[in-house]
Formats: structure tokens, C-alpha cells, sequence
């Protein structure tokens, strides 16, 4: 937040606003204050805004401010999402609402003002189309919807100028250019004429100066046109090497073929194609389409958050653990047909796995092969360009390779001389090392020698001595020469400085008055400058009260036009109303029936008529329905009935015809609930009866059915079977 404010603060004391705040005055604004800096930063993107907040209703100042704000596509924070508290927050001058709209406006003022621009031109008035169907308010309209058009596309060739680099003040500096050697040239035709005129014959030799420039512009274009013909032919020439090389290439590689190996390359070749086009590239696009599926359905879906993840987590604990149970439960069962099964599925996913990769290396081989074909041709190409030469072939490599063994011969020789050689230079160096322990074998014996005779370090210290002695005198010569030297430098020195002195003794003079003459004006500067500065900051003061004066009397002025152009605008639409409503009258008024049924007021009561004759039929309509709903809902139940009874008839006369219909069980049927009949034997005089159970608690929609003497009877039962019920039946049709 601080930083927020910060940055409104910083670009609030900058140009156009000055506002010399900073972080302490702006945080102690009050909520007009506020408001009144929020619409002066709006009124810099749009003119028209320039209000006096105090003047001003809260309710205008919010609709106007959030007119514009949707304008310029502003969308609130997080913590404003809601328009009524940000409106509200809008309207009181609340600080958590106008800091993040400042911050957003002067992030981006250049953008805004653009767009601000724009949008009085580019957003389209809405007209209630009952005023379309006027021809005057449609065609101005259409007219509207053109000069729109027209205004966008002015805009994108003016915003395509800007960008494209080219400035007005070059390109009349150009036209100057052009017109003044367009004088010159014309001067100098005219001097020429005048100097042509004296000679004789003039008009023929104009001609044939003419004739030579349009030969010698015909020159140019045909030696044009033959370098074109050079590359042409270069090119062809090239083509043609490059067929012959592969005729040549192909003639190689089939003067060896037969048919046999050639069929069988072309059934390997058919045989790889059909697998790459029935087996891998149906499965590799079958995975793009899954991997593509499951990414746009990624995509679609929300963002997700922790829960989810830890929810998606969960699920896949228990999908592993289910998978765990099942391959447990499968190894023990440990079926012997399905390890046969395992066995030749991991077999067959295994060849189909090598018959993959060799397909996969087979593809990468050929792609390897096209690659280094294409290189080859390039370097071919190369090598032409640059030598000149070809690519040595037949009897030409032949001798290039003798050539080549030659070579190889005499630096194999040469190679046997410098391990020679090696070989020599080890044995020296092995010899100086055992020099050099012999050496110090001597040496050793030397100091056990004299330590014997009691003069131990006798050898090491005379050479020390002839050492330093040596040293000693190289330094005593370079010391001589030094000192010489040294004695040489500083005469030398002496001199030159001596000379320098004499030299500039008079300059120093000079210099001298120069430093006082510069401290004499550097007080008069210093003088100058603070009555310089002190006018300067008065002109300034006055010029900052006459801009303030200018900026205010330019938005009167604005404020006047765009009333000015409102008032006209309102004058337009009431004349057009006016209009309208007079051609109303003059048709409601007039005696011609034409013209009246012609006036809107007799349209619409005529619509309004025939809407309530439709209503009227609709609502009768709606009252049969009503009243005959019940009936036909119980006639349409009547006839599921008898449809269901004809359908039990039908079984049952179908059943009856069966000779083994008689004394067994042949009724299992259902009553309209859904409940089950059944029937037992049972005995009396007259014959077989039956006797019937139902589990149904109407027992008045249940039926009954007996078999007697291969006769099918139908008994409807009533209330009476409830009392009887259980009881056997007698046979009395």
C-alpha cells in the first residue's frame, strides 16, 4: 500500500497535475479532496470532466466517474469486487476504493486518454427500435453507423503514419528539396536551349542525342537481361549435374540388382510402410488424441486448490490399494490356464515392443540417411562453388589413393625416425640422471673426506666464494655504468628544467593577472546570476498564474461547446419529436381513412384488440379443458382396463386349447396392483373346482379364473368374496 501510494504521489507533483504533495499531506486528504484529485487525474484523460466536485451531486459525480471507469474498462480489486460497495465507497471518497483507481489511472494515462478519445466516436448510441421505423431517425442512424466506420478506418491509417517513421516537417522538407531542383533543372534546360539555339542543325542533333539515350538504355536492359540468362544457365547446368549425378548413382545401384532381391526390398519396404500406416501411427495419434482430450479437459477445468489436491490424493491411495487387493486376490488364485495366458501376452508384448523399437530405428535410420544424403549434396555443392572442382571419381580416386598410400608411406618412415629419435633422447636423459648421482656419490665422498681430515665444507665454500667474487664483480661494473649514467640524467635534467623556467616565466607573469581578472568576473557572474535567478523565479511565478489563467478559461470554453453542441443536439431531437407528433395529429385528425389506420395511436389499438379476442378464445379454451379433464382421465382408465381384460381373455383361450390344460394349474396372473394370483385343485360333486387366493387389498379389482370340464369362466368378484373368501367354489357358470 505504501508503495501505491508512493507512486500517486510521485506522479501527482509531476506534469500536468503539480500538485507538490507528499506521502504525509496525501494521506491527510479528506474524502472531497480525494474525489476532487480523482476527477482532475480523469479530467486529464477526458476534458469533459472537468467539474468542481461541491457543485456537484454525489450520486452524479458517482454515475459519471463510473460511466467513465467503464469506459476505460476499469475492473475494481479483489476487495471491491462487489459494485454496490465499491459505488458506495465511490461516492463517500473512501481511500481503499480511489487509491487503486488513481494507481490504475496514472499507470497507464497515455493508454486512457486514447481510449477516452476513442470512445466519443466509437461507442453507438442505442435507438429504441419503435424509433427506427421512422425512415428519417433509420437513414440517420445508417449515416451514423457509415461516418463510424469511416472514423476507424481514418484512425488506423493515421496510427499506421505515426508508427511508420515518417514525419510531416521531413517529408515537406523533401517537396522543398524536389521543388528547388526541379527549379534548377528547369533553369539549366533553359540555358542549354539557349546555348543549342546558336548552333546549326540543333533539331538533328537533339534527335540523335535522343535515339543514343534510348540505345544506350536498350544497352543496359539487354546486358540485364543476358546476366539473367548467365544465372539461368548457371543454374540449369547445375540441375542437369545434379540428375546426372543421381542416374549415375542409380545405374550403380542397380547394376548389381536382380529382380528377386529388388522384389524382395520392395516387399520389406511395402511390409514396413503398411505396419508404420495400420499399426504405429494409428496407436502414436490415437495418444495425441487421449493426450489432447485430457489437456483441453485440463484446461477447461477451474483452477485447483490444496483441498482438491489433497481430495485427488486420497482417491488415488484408494485405487492403489484397490489395484494392491486385486492382484492379490489374482495371485491366489494362481489359475494355471490364465499363467499360460500371462505367459504368451508378456511374449506377444514383447515382440510387439521390439517390433516397435526396430520400427522406430528402421524410421530414425532412414531419417539419418535422408539428412546425410542432403549434406552430402551441399557439400558437393560447396565444393563447387568454391574450388570449382568435383568429387573425385573412378580412375581419378584411384589415383588419388596411390597417391595417398605414397603419402602414407614416407609419414610412416617418418614416424619410425621420430621414435627413433624419442627412443635417443630417453637413453641421454637416463644417462644424465645417473651422471648426476654420481655426481653427488662425489660429492658425498668429498665432505666424508674432509670431515676426516677436519676442513669440512672446504669444497662448497671456495666454490661460494668464486661465486660471489664473480657477482661481486658484474655489480661493481654495473654500478660504474649506473652512476654514469645517473650523473648524465640529471645534468640532462637540469638543463631542461632551466630551459622550461626561462620559458615560462613570462606566462607565469600572464597567468597571474589572468586569475585575478577570473576572480573579478566570477564575482560579477556570481552577482549576475542571482538577479538572474531572482527574475527568473518572479517571470516563472507570473508565468505559472497566466498558464493556470489560460488552462481555465480553455475548459470554460470547452464546457461552453460541449453545451453548446448538447443544446443542439436536444434542439434536433425535439424538432424530430415535434415532427413526428404533428404527422400523428395531421393523421389522427384528417378525414381519410388511409391516413388514420396509417397513425400509430389506430395501430396499436387494433393490435391491442386482437390481443384480447385471443386472450378471450385462449381463456375458454382453458375452462373446457378444465371441466372435461376429470372424465376423460377416468375413460381413458376404463379403456386401459378392458384392454388389459381382452389381453387376460386371449391368454387364457390360447391355453385352453393345449390338451394338457385340464386338472393342472394354468392361471398365474396379475391384478391391476401388481399383486400375484394364483390357484389350487380342489374337490367336489360336480367336478374339478378351483380355489383362489389373492393377495391384493381391493380385492374388487381382482379376477377369477376356473377351469371346469375344459370350459374358461370368468367370475367377477365383488364384496362378497371378501367374506368368502378361502372357501371352494362350486361350478355354477
Amino acid at each position: 500500500m505504501s508503495d501505491q501510494i508512493k507512486f500517486i504521489v510521485d506522479n501527482l507533483n509531476k506534469e500536468p497535475f503539480r500538485k507538490n504533495y507528499n506521502l504525509i499531506t496525501f494521506d491527510s486528504l479528506d474524502p472531497m479532496q480525494l474525489l476532487q484529485v480523482l476527477n482532475d487525474v480523469l479530467a486529464e484523460i477526458d476534458p469533459k470532466q472537468v467539474v468542481d466536485i461541491r457543485e456537484e451531486m454525489p450520486e452524479q459525480t458517482a454515475k459519471r466517474m463510473l460511466s467513465l471507469l467503464g469506459i476505460l474498462k476499469y475492473k475494481p480489486p479483489g476487495n471491491a469486487t462487489d459494485m454496490s460497495t465499491f459505488r458506495q465507497g465511490l461516492v463517500i471518497g473512501s481511500k481503499p476504493v480511489v487509491y487503486p483507481v488513481l494507481h490504475w489511472l496514472l499507470q497507464r494515462t497515455n493508454e486512457l486518454k486514447k481510449r477516452a478519445y476513442l470512445a466519443r466516436f466509437l461507442i453507438k448510441l442505442e435507438v429504441p427500435s419503435e424509433f427506427l421505423q421512422d425512415e428519417i431517425v433509420a437513414d440517420a442512424n445508417k449515416q451514423y453507423e457509415e461516418l463510424m466506420e469511416v472514423f476507424k478506418s481514418l484512425h488506423k491509417e493515421c496510427e499506421q503514419l505515426k508508427t511508420s517513421g515518417f514525419s510531416t516537417a521531413e517529408i515537406r522538407r523533401d517537396i522543398s528539396a524536389m521543388e528547388e531542383e526541379k527549379d534548377q533543372l528547369i533553369k539549366r534546360v533553359e540555358r542549354l536551349k539557349k546555348r543549342v539555339e546558336t548552333v546549326p542543325n540543333h533539331q538533328q542533333m537533339l534527335k540523335i542525342a535522343r535515339q543514343l539515350r534510348v540505345e544506350k538504355e536498350r544497352e543496359e536492359c539487354l546486358a540485364q537481361h543476358k546476366q539473367e540468362q548467365k544465372n539461368q544457365l548457371f543454374h540449369a547446368v547445375q540441375r542437369l549435374q545434379r540428375a546426372q549425378n543421381q542416374l549415375k548413382n542409380m545405374r550403380h545401384a542397380a547394376a548389381d540388382a536382380k529382380p528377386e532381391s529388388l522384389m524382395k526390398r520392395l516387399e520389406e519396404e511395402t511390409k514396413f510402410n503398411s505396419y508404420m500406416v495400420t499399426e504405429k501411427l494409428p496407436k502414436e495419434l490415437e495418444n495425441k488424441k487421449k493426450e489432447l482430450h485430457f489437456l483441453q479437459k485440463v484446461v477447461s477445468e477451474p483452477a485447483m486448490g490444496h483441498a482438491d489436491l489433497l481430495e485427488l490424493e486420497s482417491k488415488i491411495n484408494e485405487v492403489n490399494t484397490q489395484i494392491n487387493q486385486l492382484i492379490e486376490k489374482k495371485m491366489m488364485r494362481n489359475e494355471p490356464i490364465e499363467g499360460k495366458l500371462s505367459l504368451y501376452r508378456q511374449q506377444a508384448s514383447i515382440i510387439s515392443r521390439k517390433k516397435e523399437a526396430k520400427a522406430e530405428e528402421l524410421q530414425e535410420t532412414k531419417e539419418k540417411l535422408a539428412t546425410l544424403e542432403g549434406e552430402v549434396s551441399a557439400k558437393r555443392n560447396q565444393i563447387r562453388e568454391f574450388d570449382g572442382t568435383e568429387v573425385l571419381k573412378g580412375d581419378e580416386f584411384k589415383r588419388y589413393v596411390s597417391k595417398l598410400r605414397s603419402k602414407s608411406t614416407v609419414f610412416k618412415k617418418k614416424h619410425q625416425l621420430i621414435a627413433e629419435f624419442k627412443a635417443e633422447f630417453g637413453l641421454l636423459q637416463r644417462t644424465e640422471e645417473l651422471l648426476k648421482q654420481r655426481d653427488e656419490n662425489t660429492q658425498h665422498q668429498l665432505q666424508a673426506m674432509e670431515e676426516k681430515r677436519g676442513v669440512s665444507g672446504y669444497s662448497y665454500t671456495q666454490e661460494e666464494l668464486e661465486r660471489v667474487s664473480a657477482l661481486k664483480s658484474e655489480v661493481d661494473e654495473l654500478k660504474g655504468r649506473t652512476l654514469d649514467d645517473m650523473s648524465e640524467m640529471i645534468k640532462k635534467l637540469n638543463s631542461l628544467v632551466s630551459e622550461k623556467k626561462s620559458a615560462l616565466a613570462p606566462v607565469i607573469k600572464e597567468l597571474r593577472q589572468l586569475r585575478q581578472k577570473c576572480q573579478a568576473l566570477t564575482q560579477e557572474c556570481d552577482e549576475k546570476k542571482s538577479q538572474y535567478d531572482s527574475c527568473a523565479a518572479g517571470l516563472e511565478s507570473s508565468r505559472s498564474k497566466l498558464e493556470q489563467e489560460v488552462r481555465g478559461l480553455r475548459e470554460e470554453c470547452l464546457q461552453e461547446e460541449s453545451k453548446y453542441h448538447y443544446a443542439n443536439c436536444m434542439i434536433k431531437n425535439l424538432e424530430v419529436q415535434l415532427h413526428r407528433a404533428t404527422e400523428e395529429m395531421k393523421a389522427y385528425v384528417s378525414s381519410d381513412q388511409q391516413e388514420k389506420r396509417k397513425a400509430i395511436r389506430e395501430q396499436y389499438t387494433k393490435i391491442i384488440a386482437e390481443q384480447e379476442n385471443l386472450g378471450k378464445k385462449l381463456r375458454e379454451k382453458q375452462k373446457a379443458v378444465r371441466e372435461s379433464h376429470g372424465p376423460n382421465m377416468k375413460q381413458a382408465k376404463m379403456w386401459r382396463d378392458l384392454e388389459r381384460l381382452m389381453e387376460c381373455k386371449k391368454q387364457c383361450f390360447l391355453k385352453q386349447q393345449s390338451p394338457a390344460s385340464i386338472g393342472q394349474q394354468v392361471f398365474h396372473k396379475c391384478c391391476p396392483r401388481g399383486t400375484l394370483l394364483h390357484a389350487e385343485n380342489g374337490q367336489e360333486r360336480q367336478g374339478l373346482l378351483w380355489s383362489v387366493s389373492c393377495s391384493s387389498k381391493s380385492p374388487r379389482q381382482c379376477t377369477i379364473v376356473t377351469v371346469v370340464r375344459k370350459q374358461l369362466r370368468w367370475r367377477s368378484v365383488g364384496k362378497r368374496f371378501a367374506r368368502t373368501r378361502g372357501k371352494k367354489f362350486p361350478d355354477k357358470g
